[in-house]
């Protein structure tokens, strides 16, 4: 973290703190003392028209992603269609006919551009995705809960540069160049080191405009400690989103600042289409809320959905997922008072038939030649799609075939009965590439394996007590993010019961948790194998820290490997391990 090293000086939420910060005091000082000299431009007489091109959850998809975007089909406003859309290369050029519309222009995000990424920017710890979006122009970012899947030491070495060291292996130093680190400014106004005081790294960034200031204050959502790997945040607190940027009203005030605009990694739930917002619900809705009146237009995202709102007065938008979307803000400032007097957007798709940005072409191609010869291999074959969408009862056959990977990974060496899988791991269908299952007849590359489970989290089997099994059931719908929950896949001999009427803490039927259709005891000792992320109690399941009689073992990338290999012609199951009433 920015803190423990000596030889920089510390993150503040004061705007100026570059990404390389000053490494002497005396050079701070002079930097001050000029910026004290400086003689503002005359602002104009006019208003003054700022573009600001927006994008959120990225997630490395330097390539266009297989699902597209789908919306409302322009025929038929019944029906919906699928447009092919996203891929860094038609993304930069689309930013690029953009930006020329106005000089006065910004590209910002926010959040979760890196994190469960395809294998061609995690096999070089998302080193190709910085290298991407700082090529195009990305100006200032949110840090999304995602940006800390490797811990916030790895999301500092990626705003910095440099190698990892992660296990001492400095395992990154495996692309074309040395890595320079990130080109932009990542955002943290809510993330604060415990020891310090201080946010991790710096709070907002201002950008003037024809001689306006405008901020731009980024954070992520304060349940991240929930949803990540709890080692990766340690000594961290995330704070409250609108407490958080309503502190810092007063602060840029004073330095003369109007214009506020937040990139925040939390958003909704829409109901209409992707560029328009007749309903929409969730998180986002209360922290607009609750922000200080000064602050102008938010940017959102986390919910991988597209809308373009209006809440309590303000505009709030979200550009979809996977660089399908650009938000397209344009604003209007006051010469006289600095503030915004004018906001709109219009979300723009990024349709493949965008022309390609040749520096996007050429970065690309430089690491797909390094990873093809894994991402390419040929590791099994399909005899029907496996799909990620659950039933009723919460099971899905993709999730089912994961448990089960888990389980046979695990049951001889460690002894394990049960694995359970967490939805939020299972990122994409299996067998869906092209019009045949997997591609080709079925045909599974490694690649795809990994499109599907990209967090490469060791498997971990513990020792639970029937009661506490039943607890960690429990948590499923408790202190989750919806009224839907989290339900967890199951492996193949273990089954039980669970109650929709019920409150939450309630609704497992007791009695109903069975191993080969044999009752489990309250008191009874059983294995069980989960992932890594689970295991240290991501996604509110606690209950698993109480595990014992712990045992690490394979990736969990490698135990579905090896499944889906020694099984040819693999197809979904029937969804009967978990029933639910009524």
């Amino acid at each position: 973290m920015w803190p423990s090293d000596p030889t920089r000086s510390p993150p503040s939420h004061r705007p100026g703190w570059p990404a390389r910060a000053m490494r002497a005091p005396w050079a701070a000082a002079l930097g001050l003392l000029l910026a004290g000299c400086a003689v503002e431009p005359p602002r104009p007489a006019g208003p003054v028209a700022v573009k600001v091109l927006a994008i959120n959850d990225f997630h490395g998809n330097l390539r266009p992603s297989a699902g597209g975007i789908r919306i409302k089909d322009p025929a038929d406003a019944t029906r919906t269609v699928v447009v092919p859309a996203g891929g860094s290369e038609h993304l930069a050029t689309l930013v690029a006919q953009l930006r020329a519309k106005n000089p006065n222009h910004i590209f910002v995000a926010a959040g979760d551009l890196i994190g469960a990424t395809p294998l061609l920017s995690a096999l070089f710890r998302d080193e190709p995705t910085i290298e991407s979006l700082s090529l195009m122009g990305l100006e200032a970012s949110a840090v999304g809960n995602h940006e800390f899947d490797k811990g916030a030491d790895e999301l500092v070495r990626l705003q910095r540069g440099g190698c990892s060291q992660a296990a001492g292996t400095g395992e990154s130093c495996k692309g074309p160049q040395p890595f320079k680190g990130a080109g932009f400014t990542y955002l943290a106004a809510s993330t604060v080191v415990d020891a310090t005081g201080r946010t991790l790294l710096p709070a907002y960034h201002v950008k003037r405009f024809q001689g306006i200031p405008v901020a731009f204050i980024g954070l992520t959502l304060k349940d991240t400690p929930t949803i990540v790997v709890p080692d990766g945040v340690r000594g961290l607190t995330f704070r409250d989103e609108a407490e958080t940027v309503n502190s810092l009203v007063p602060e840029l005030r004073k330095q003369g600042i109007e214009a506020i605009v937040v990139l925040i990694h939390e958003g909704g739930m829409p109901t209409g289409d992707y560029n328009e917002c007749p309903g929409i619900s969730g998180p986002i809705v209360d922290i607009v809320r609750k922000l200080d009146k000064a602050v102008d237009v938010v940017v959102s995202g986390h919910t991988h959905r597209a809308y373009n709102c209006r809440i309590d007065g303000r505009l709030v938008t979200s550009a979809d997922k996977y660089g399908t979307v650009v938000s397209e803000i344009d604003l209007e400032l006051d010469p006289r008072t600095g503030d915004v007097t004018g906001a709109r957007a219009d979300n723009v798709i990024v349709r493949t038939s965008f022309a390609k940005d040749a520096r996007q072409t050429a970065l690309i191609e430089t690491y797909e030649r390094l990873v093809a010869p894994l991402a390419r291999r040929v590791v099994g074959r399909l005899g029907a799609p496996l799909l990620r969408a659950p039933a009723p009862s919460g099971e899905s056959p993709l999730g089912q075939v994961i448990a089960d990977a888990q389980l046979a990974a695990t049951a001889r060496e460690f002894g394990a009965q049960v694995a359970l899988m967490n939805p939020g791991g299972i990122r994409a269908d299996l067998g869906t590439r092209s019009a045949g299952a997997g591609g080709d007849d079925g045909q599974v590359r490694y690649e795809d394996l990994f499109a599907v489970q990209p967090f490469y989290n060791n498997l971990v089997t513990m020792t639970l007590t029937g009661a506490q099994l039943l607890q960690v059931l429990e948590q499923q719908w408790l202190n989750q993010p919806t009224a839907a929950g989290r339900v967890l896949s199951v492996s193949s001999g273990f089954s039980y019961t669970w109650d929709a009427s019920k409150p939450p803490g309630e609704r497992v039927v007791r009695g109903s948790l069975k191993i080969g259709g044999v009752p489990i005891a309250p008191e009874a000792r059983v294995r069980v194998t989960v992932n890594g992320f689970l295991a240290s109690g991501g996604d509110n399941f606690t209950v698993l820290r109480q595990g014992t009689e712990r045992r690490t073992g394979m990736m969990d990338i490698d135990a579905f490997e090896a499944h889906v290999k020694a099984r040819p012609g693999l197809v979904p199951g029937t969804l009967d391990r978990i029933t639910r009433l009524p």
